[in-house]
């Protein structure tokens, strides 16, 4: 059997696989629109920018374009001065002068083989700001292995270094430096702290709970709770859930809404008596005003929620069935701890001071949303405010 022939693909057939994976469709389905049995000649386009899209090359509207170099080109055959050409183009002599001698000069000038070398001088590749300074490189990399994320580290220099551009740089930089190791700026070897350890860069997708959460009686729908839980306006308002691995593991993920401050709880079991039991003892650690109510997704573990409030005089609320997303701060963190601890992980043997470790992790990162502040900072505000 002869071996198969490798496809080449037009730019348009490339810009339209490019959208399909920035859509967030697999590689395999791409390959199935094109008619493609396996995805490794997909594979091979994006992995050559680590699955970032390359930006499309577009003409500077300050160089000449192909028309204008034609009528240099038109004016030289005819006799005509510099100055002249220049006149009719509106452009500068100096523009002109410069054009014709770096393409071999008057009596050899072309349009088409200048205008093309152009376009090949514009690629050459500008050096990236991580590998121009360094120090700013150790830096970035440094905060990488704390496990910060591109964007925390972003607004930390941009919030450490106010003045200085030097030592700012953009989050998508960083990303583009990892997945594009051509740019010589930080190794590969970092792309194990991000949140996603994936070899190529990919859109994110949402992932919801199926419909098997069992129904909680005299449950107080997220609709009653009060305006000042919604806006964020005040601490002490918490989002819970259970983040569960193998062999009915599971652990408890609180983050309170205000400032975003995660604290992790072992559960032995995932029954309603003993995640009840487990809230009920957290509760008591913290000072009343900072924890007033706590939201809950419709899961049976929290059928005994009557026995917490009573308790703790906390109030709990329950998402809409099949509405994660009411309770974005838990989601989203949770989506952070699996870097900590991945699915398929056994979260039975788990002792306290290692989700207490990886709290604090979580904690003193800086946050966009708190204006590149921790949520240890914040709720150590929140805490000496209550004093």
């Amino acid at each position: 059997m002869g071996q198969r022939r490798r496809r080449h693909y037009t730019q348009a057939e490339k810009s339209e696989m490019w959208d399909r994976w920035q859509k967030g469709e697999s590689m395999n389905e791409i390959g199935r629109h094109f008619g493609i049995q396996g995805h490794s000649s997909i594979q091979r386009i994006f992995s050559e920018t680590g699955g970032i899209r390359p930006i499309e090359r577009r003409r500077s509207a300050r160089s000449l374009s192909m028309s204008e170099r034609e009528e240099i080109s038109r004016g030289l055959i005819a006799g005509r001065s510099l100055r002249s050409i220049a006149g009719a183009l509106g452009r500068a002599p100096s523009t002109v002068s410069r054009e014709i001698q770096r393409n071999r000069g008057r009596r050899h000038y072309r349009a088409h083989v200048a205008d093309a070398a152009a376009w090949d001088r514009a690629q050459r590749p500008k050096t990236c700001k991580l590998a121009a300074n360094r120090a700013l490189g150790r830096i970035v990399a440094s905060k990488l292995q704390l496990e910060w994320a591109p964007e925390q580290i972003a607004g930390w220099l941009k919030r450490t270094y106010p003045g200085d551009e030097a030592y700012q740089v953009s989050h998508e930089t960083i990303y583009k430096s990892l997945y594009i190791q051509t740019r010589g700026a930080l190794k590969k070897e970092l792309l194990k702290y991000l949140r996603r350890t994936r070899a190529l860069r990919r859109s994110r997708h949402h992932t919801q709970k199926g419909p098997d959460h069992g129904q909680i009686v005299d449950a107080v729908p997220i609709s009653k709770r009060p305006a000042e839980v919604a806006d964020r306006a005040v601490p002490g308002h918490w989002e819970g859930d259970l983040l569960c691995g193998t062999k009915e593991s599971q652990i408890i993920t609180l983050v309170e809404r205000h400032t975003r401050y995660t604290m992790l709880v072992r559960s032995p079991r995932k029954d309603t008596e003993t995640v009840v039991n487990a809230l009920t003892r957290h509760a008591q650690k913290l000072p009343r005003e900072l924890y007033k109510s706590l939201t809950w997704d419709r899961g049976s573990e929290m059928a005994g929620h009557k026995t917490f409030s009573l308790a703790t005089d906390i109030n709990v609320y329950f998402c809409d069935p099949q509405h994660p997303w009411q309770r974005g701060s838990n989601e989203n963190t949770n989506a952070l701890l699996r870097q900590y601890f991945p699915k398929g992980m056994d979260l039975s043997n788990v002792h306290q001071n290692r989700l207490n470790a990886v709290a604090r992790r979580l904690n003193e990162r800086p946050r966009k949303t708190l204006g590149y502040y921790s949520p240890a900072e914040k709720f150590g505000e929140c805490v000496a405010s209550t004093g």
